[in-house]
């Protein structure tokens, strides 16, 4: 998979990768531990601490190095272990010489505004050592989207895994843009696995902020009305039918459809038409990327991949978009006639013409691809894989944090 990319520095960068040879600073634990100390008031000396420092966190290893940052999983103190973390911490000179001292800053200002189960919760931001400041957040144990779907037959999810993943990713993006936030940098690298096998996405850095005009509207696309619910949680799965009379279904609809940004900025597998042509850009960005995320877990690779990054980006604007040859069970041919529909309408090469561009998550939700599924309860459904418990590694020896 391509790093992403970023015009504004002419770097490239890693936003979600495990690369053992980046190097970012000479951040290391003792300058962790002293900075703390000198910094923070001791309690033990009858002083307090109105908030965590980097005092109260003890690194275990590293988990993850990006361009701005890299990742520790680490624990509090306190806690003896048993509440684990990941802190992401930045070096401000390294990212200042790289002139994306804006990217990090973006980063921190998303993660101070979510509040939503599939998005990361930020515990702590604090400053360490001179040049260092640290994130903490929750870890997660099991890996990412990418990595689960190379475990997979084929290195494809089943239809029903592949519509869980898309619709807690689709939530997550609906919250954004809810916030007025363009992620624009949606993979699956960057959606992570929570314990419970739930999804969390990550990396804010490439995020564009704006502003959005929340508002409920009427008749978005089909409604559902052959489906009635048991009493048991369910998200697919319908025990029974009864017809149920046909009405108007409104919908919460919250697409910051006024953003707008030049930059060149995503993965190249991953960006739209009018990023791959250096055109302007808005939200729309991201239900191309969606579409090619869904397209990637049903089969297996990106649609429009080339060889080389400047194929692939010339396949984005010009090559039409084909399916693979596949082989279905009769019982779920329409539903893989629905996901084709659905991934065709959200990689339409004309913006303005992409499902989700002027209604967002509204008219994606409304798609037949989802019909049946109960967004309201994706929190209570078991997901299609659950981590095994201890993946977190708290039995390996901890590394050397002599350098990123």
């Amino acid at each position: 998979m391509d790093p992403s990319v970023d015009s504004d520095s002419n770097h490239s960068s890693m936003s979600s990768c495990s690369d053992a040879t980046h190097r970012c600073s000479s951040f290391s634990r003792l300058s962790l531990e002293s900075s703390a100390s000198a910094s923070a008031p001791d309690s033990s000396n009858g002083g307090t601490s109105s908030s965590p420092t980097a005092k109260d966190f003890k690194l275990i290893r590293r988990i993850g190095s990006g361009d701005i940052g890299t990742v520790y999983l680490c624990r509090r103190r306190a806690d003896e272990g048993r509440q684990l973390y990941a802190m992401k911490v930045v070096d401000r000179e390294v990212v200042r010489k790289k002139k994306k001292v804006e990217r990090a800053e973006t980063e921190k200002k998303v993660l101070k505004l979510l509040r939503h189960p599939f998005l990361p919760t930020l515990y702590a931001d604090f400053d360490a050592s001179p040049n260092h400041s640290c994130l903490v957040m929750e870890y997660c144990s099991g890996g990412d989207l990418h990595s689960l779907r190379h475990h997979q037959p084929g290195f494809r999810f089943s239809l029903n895994a592949a519509r869980f993943y898309a619709a807690e990713v689709l939530l997550s993006l609906e919250y954004l843009h809810l916030l007025g936030i363009v992620y624009r940098d949606l993979k699956p690298e960057n959606i992570l696995i929570r314990s419970n096998g739930h999804v969390m996405l990550s990396d804010f850095d490439l995020s564009l902020l704006s502003v959005a005009d929340p508002t409920v509207i009427d008749d978005v696309g089909p409604t559902v009305d052959d489906s009635d619910y048991d009493n048991q949680p369910s998200c697919f799965g319908r025990s029974k039918k009864k017809k149920i009379p046909s009405g108007p279904s409104r919908w919460f609809v919250a697409e910051p459809t006024a953003a707008r940004s030049n930059s060149f900025v995503g993965t190249h597998e991953y960006v739209a038409p009018e990023v791959a042509s250096g055109r302007s850009h808005g939200s729309s960005v991201d239900w191309w990327a969606y579409g090619v995320l869904l397209y990637e877990l049903l089969y297996g690779s990106t649609p429009f991949v080339g060889p080389t990054n400047d194929v692939t980006l010339r396949n984005i604007i010009k090559k039409p978009l084909a399916f693979p040859q596949t082989t279905a069970p009769a019982a779920t041919v329409s539903d893989w006639a629905a996901a084709r529909d659905l991934i065709a309408k959200l990689l339409a090469k004309d913006a303005a013409a992409r499902l989700g561009s002027s209604r967002g998550a509204a008219d994606v939700k409304a798609h037949p691809f989802f019909k049946g599924l109960n967004f309201a309860l994706l929190r209570s459904c078991r997901p299609p894989v659950v981590p095994k418990l201890g993946r977190a590694g708290s039995t390996r020896k901890p590394d050397r944090f002599d350098f990123f």
